[in-house]
């Protein structure tokens, strides 16, 4: 529960930092990044790229900061990027890719936000004179939209079989890889070996406080690093966030299994009062969607609802999202189900408990 009494579900990324993680901020031996010479940025990318099996790696300040980059290095101007049609690239990025990389997107229908093998083969296949280059391949993982879905190591080197083949590089927006990883049992640089460049998130289910590593081969962080300041990251000092991200990375991994467990403790409690209206096969990881449709009130009014009893939401493809993460507990989950019950007794749709 945050400082402000509240429950926020809003997203993975509102946790505050730790008091290790405050120390290690404060306590960070720093230089200038732009200059490549800040001592505990070079110690984080080192480590993230042994993480994930690759040459190099690059912090960067957001997730889609990586993103882009990947999308400009791997892609190129006027040609296509293939995703599944609820990607973030896809979406929430679509006007960057094309206003900094002039790439546009073929969107595939997934399941649960999961591509197979063989859409992605049947999208990448050349068609004569047809100007619409596939140039790069993108896949989500853990994929948000799809409900925190994960997608097995295995079906992922079908993928990269496929891309392989038409010699179109795959690319792994890993942004929360490390709780697909929980999942599957799988380690990162697993994934990772099955992709020409990959990203993962430290600020969100890690809980560092900023930041994104982006990893793949030398050449390509070679380029990376020259578009980060052309796109306007050169920060100096990122040591003292670096510091913080490391901390993540030796904690947040091993930790990621409460959330999951919370994230299904929240889903039972609300398919109890709604049942119906949440697909409990669907919640792997730390999301849980709840579709509202046919409660003859609309989202606003449920997240309105909610934010009243101190619950904090958000609303993402049709329905009510939520996020558990390091800030919340189990009483937390607890809090936010009965606040649940609570405004759909308001709305009429179950009886009010009774009073005490």
């Amino acid at each position: 529960m945050g400082d402000s009494g509240q429950v926020d579900l809003r997203s993975d990324t509102v946790s505050r930092p730790s008091a290790a993680m405050r120390r290690a901020m404060a306590g960070a031996e720093v230089g200038d990044d732009l200059f490549g010479d800040d001592p505990t940025v070079i110690r984080l990318q080192e480590q993230a790229a042994a993480l994930t099996g690759k040459q190099a790696a690059l912090y960067l300040p957001t997730g889609t900061l990586c993103n882009q980059i990947a999308l400009h290095v791997l892609a190129g101007p006027g040609r296509v990027v293939v995703c599944e049609e609820t990607a973030h690239v896809g979406t929430h990025e679509l006007i960057s890719s094309a206003m900094l990389s002039s790439v546009t997107f073929r969107t595939i229908a997934g399941r649960s936000g999961l591509m197979t093998a063989a859409q992605v083969a049947a999208a990448v296949e050349p068609v004569p004179c047809d100007p619409a280059v596939v140039g790069l391949v993108s896949v989500e993982n853990t994929h948000q939209v799809g409900g925190g879905t994960v997608l097995p190591v295995g079906a992922l080197a079908e993928i990269a079989a496929v891309c392989a083949g038409r010699g179109v590089p795959l690319y792994l927006d890993g942004a929360r890889i490390f709780n697909a990883c929980a999942v599957a049992g799988t380690a990162v640089s697993q994934y990772a070996a099955q992709a020409s460049g990959m990203m993962f998130c430290l600020s969100k289910g890690l809980g560092a406080p900023i930041g994104s590593v982006l990893a793949g081969d030398t050449a390509f962080i070679e380029e990376a690093r020259r578009l980060k300041i052309l796109f306007g990251a050169g920060w100096r000092q990122a040591g003292i966030m670096a510091a913080a991200g490391l901390i993540a990375l030796a904690d947040g991994p091993g930790r990621l299994a409460e959330d999951h467990a919370n994230a299904r403790r929240l889903a039972e409690g609300i398919a109890e009062i709604l049942p119906g209206h949440i697909d409990l096969d669907a919640v792997q990881t730390n999301i849980v969607f709840v579709d509202v449709a046919g409660t003859a009130r609309p989202l606003d009014a449920w997240a309105a609802g909610l934010a009243g009893e101190g619950v904090l939401v958000t609303i993402v493809a049709g329905k009510i999202r939520m996020l558990t993460h390091l800030d919340v507990s189990a009483g937390d989950v607890d809090t936010a189900v009965a606040a649940w019950r609570r405004v759909a007794a308001a709305f009429g749709l179950v009886p009010a408990a009774p009073a005490r």
